[in-house]
Order: C-alpha cells, then structure tokens, then sequence
C-alpha cells in the first residue's frame, strides 16, 4: 500500500478491506489509494473525537463532520471528495453487508462550480517546444520526445513517463496506453511527435541505469531512470517543465503537465476535433469528464458567427 499517513488510532479493519477491493476488484492506483485512506483516516480522527465508531456513524456525524470541514476553510472541491470516499466506503459496508443501511444516502453533496481547465495557446506552446529543441545532447532529444508526446497525445504524467517501451507500435505512429483502472487505449502519434521518438531512442541507452546494464537486466520502460519506480518520476518531469517555461518567458506557475493536457485537448477540440475521439484519447471513462472543454466549442462558434454569418461586421 505504500506510505501511510501516521494517525492517532489504528485504520478499522473495514476501511482496509474496502481498500483491497478497490485494488482487486476496481485496479485502483496506488495514488488512488492512498488518497481513500487519508480521507477516510481523517473521518476516522473526527468520530473518534466524538467518541463514536467511524464504521457505524449515522447521517447526522457525517453531517457535524462536514460542518467541521467548513469551518476549517476547506474548498468546496475538497469537501465534495472526502464526502465521495465517504459514500463509496458506506456503500462497500452496506453490499457487504457488514451495515444494514448507507448513512450517506441522505446526505447532500456541497455546491461547486465546475471550474474550466487552464490550458496554454498555441502560440505558448509552441514556444516550449522550441525551447525544448534548443537543449542539445541526449537530454535534449529526451526532452522533445517527452514534450512531443504529451503535446500530441494529452497523456497524465504518470502515464507518459511510465511508458514500456513496447508501447510504441512497429510502425512508431501508435501508443499502446495503458490508464486508469488498467485500461489499455490505442492513440495516434503527430508526425513530429514520431520523429522526436525516433531520434530519442538513438540515445535511450544513455538513460539504462549502470547497475541494468552490469546485470544485463531489461530495462522496460520508454524513459528509464535510476529511480525506485525504474523510470522517470512525474516530480523530475514536472520541475524540468517549469525549467523550461522560465526558458520560455512563461509563468513557472502556468504550466505543468496536467495544462498541456488541457492543451492538447482544447487546441484539438478547436480544430475541429470530435467530442467523442477526444474522449478515447484522453482515456475519459465518461463523456461528461471531456465535456468540460465545451468551453472551446462555444468560442469556436462565437467566432463562426462572427466571421461567417451573413450579416456580420466586415471590416
């Protein structure tokens, strides 16, 4: 299970139980995880303060929990997840029949507003990309190759960097992906995306930790490390990406892998993408989670209406 956040009291044995199922049964991520055991490990704390089994809490302690959340100043968003890890686990209880009844199922979620993504223009990313170009040796080419295939693809982080290697198709025009939950989804590759792969993997063996290469073990995957996981960590990534948008003349704060995801997809979605394509490329289980780059849509028509309708200005 990884790194435990440390609590007063021992985690019930249901709340591991429902964590194994998730594993098991779900093929829930690590981070996925252990995001579940800090918030149920929290509620955990909080019943316990008021001297009451977390396990056989009633509507009203989740309700005082809530208000105890608010209180604190924590973000709708946030409040609305703890209530999810909650309902999920009470409902675990009840199907397992460990409870006769889902405390949670009265209870109400807190009211946020769907923020839109943040995402770069074309223009910004372009110029990320030709700075990435300028580094030169062996680094550099991993650079593009990493820049070229988020920007092409709209991976998340952890799916770029842990790439196999065999997740490139004969043909270098293809990603085999695998997601969340384990989900395998095939995804093109733009040519220069291609290209930056093509001349990365002249100087991958550069990146083969010693120690593979002494043992002449197999290094697995597309961008290997000498850390623990075998392959480039996302924090690595993401710091060499704020690196490049101060090369850039980009706001550090601006720019990380999730907003090149966002980029990818809204960039995509403006040029006249499907709706639908877009959500197998970015591995949405729902298509409701890729309607929220609609925003692009209405924006898109906005400027139809305004250069293409027969009674619009002309200057």
């Amino acid at each position: 299970m990884g790194r435990r956040k440390k609590f007063t009291e021992p985690l019930p044995r249901q709340v591991d139980m429902f964590l194994e199922m998730l594993a098991a049964e779900r093929g829930a991520a690590l981070n996925t995880l252990e995001s579940y055991q800090r918030d149920l490990g929290d509620f955990t704390v909080f019943a316990k303060s008021k001297r009451q089994n977390a396990v056989d809490a009633d509507a009203d302690l989740i309700r005082q929990y809530l208000r105890h959340l608010d209180s604190t100043g924590m973000a709708a968003r946030t409040q609305a997840r703890r209530l999810s890890a909650l309902r999920q686990f009470f409902r675990f209880l009840y199907a397992e029949r460990m409870r006769s009844d889902d405390p949670t199922a009265v209870i109400d979620s807190p009211k946020i507003g769907r923020a839109l993504p943040k995402y770069l223009s074309e223009e910004e990313v372009d110029r990320l990309l030709v700075c990435a170009a300028a580094h030169a040796g062996a680094e550099g080419k991993r650079l593009v190759a990493l820049m070229e295939i988020l920007y092409a693809t709209g991976l998340r982080v952890s799916e770029l960097v842990g790439l196999p290697l065999r997740a490139v198709s004969r043909d270098g025009l293809m990603l085999m992906v695998r997601g969340k939950g384990g989900k395998e989804r095939m995804v093109p590759l733009s040519e220069p995306a291609a290209e930056a792969i093509r001349d990365y993997l002249e100087v991958r063996e550069r990146f083969v930790p010693k120690t593979a290469k002494a043992q002449k073990a197999s290094a697995p995957f597309l961008f290997p490390s000498r850390a623990k996981d075998g392959h480039l960590t996302r924090a690595r990534f993401a710091q060499t990406l704020k690196e490049l948008a101060i090369e850039a003349a980009l706001e550090p704060r601006r720019v990380s892998p999730h907003v090149l995801r966002h980029s990818f997809a809204s960039h995509l979605l403006a040029h006249g993408a499907d709706l639908r394509a877009l959500q197998q490329m970015l591995g949405h289980a729902d298509i409701s989670t890729t309607q929220i780059y609609t925003h692009v849509l209405d924006e898109r028509l906005k400027r139809l209406v305004n250069t293409a309708h027969p009674l619009a200005e002309t200057p």
